[in-house]
């Protein structure tokens, strides 16, 4: 069973979809650290997240994969082979990942590696376009929304509890700016599939969200 979870920054998807995840068995595939991985590798090579051209050809030479922690349950994002979960969690990737993102090239490669994951049994997928673009097919799509100064506390908070510091209208802005980029790039824009299922997280708890989605895929199981 295949469920696709997509929506912009900081609606609670990624949370969301990895607490089903460990609730019901299923393998939560994180797409959206993948990209980021792709940021990082950039980053550290000292190239701008704009510039298409080289980062075309380092993917061609980069490996993802993810796993589970067995201890933990989390989802492990690995460059190169290398664990990079926590390094990819910082403001300056969370700037550069959106450019990476409308990368065609970038993008065809890690669908790839998304359905291949996809598809080995359960699973539960985060991102802005698996409903309409990595998994059509789905058998259940949703899509998260909230309102943008919630969402951007939220991330405030998310980072305070990192230790990450940025003030809370930088991090407003740049939720902002990955909306509008990402709802208007050519390549799998940002939008709801015709089919999904919208939730408005702006009032609900995460633990409201995880059960409304587990309700839904036991009705559909």
């Amino acid at each position: 069973m295949i469920n696709a979870i997509d929506g912009p920054a900081a609606s609670g998807k990624s949370t969301t979809a990895k607490l089903v995840g460990q609730k019901m068995n299923f393998l939560f595939i994180d797409t959206g650290a993948m990209y980021r991985a792709m940021a990082l590798k950039a980053y550290k090579m000292g190239i701008d997240y704009e510039d298409s051209r080289l980062i075309k050809n380092i993917m061609l030479a980069t490996v993802i994969d993810q796993k589970i922690d067995q201890d933990t349950g989390d989802t492990v994002t690995l460059l190169d082979k290398v664990d990079v979960s926590h390094e990819i969690r910082t403001p300056e990737i969370s700037k550069g990942v959106t450019a990476v993102c409308e990368i065609k090239e970038v993008r065809d490669n890690l669908v790839e590696i998304q359905r291949n994951l996809g598809n080995k049994g359960n699973v539960i997928l985060d991102g802005r376009d698996i409903g309409t673009v990595v998994f059509p097919n789905a058998d259940l799509k949703f899509f998260m929304i909230a309102d943008v100064d919630i969402r951007a506390n939220r991330r405030f908070k998310e980072m305070q509890e990192k230790g990450m510091s940025s003030s809370l209208e930088d991090i407003k802005a740049d939720i902002i700016r990955r909306d509008d980029r990402d709802s208007n790039r050519s390549n799998s824009p940002l939008k709801a599939a015709e089919d999904a299922i919208l939730i408005d997280t702006s009032e609900l708890t995460i633990n409201e969200q995880v059960e409304f989605i587990i309700e839904k895929i036991k009705e559909r199981s």
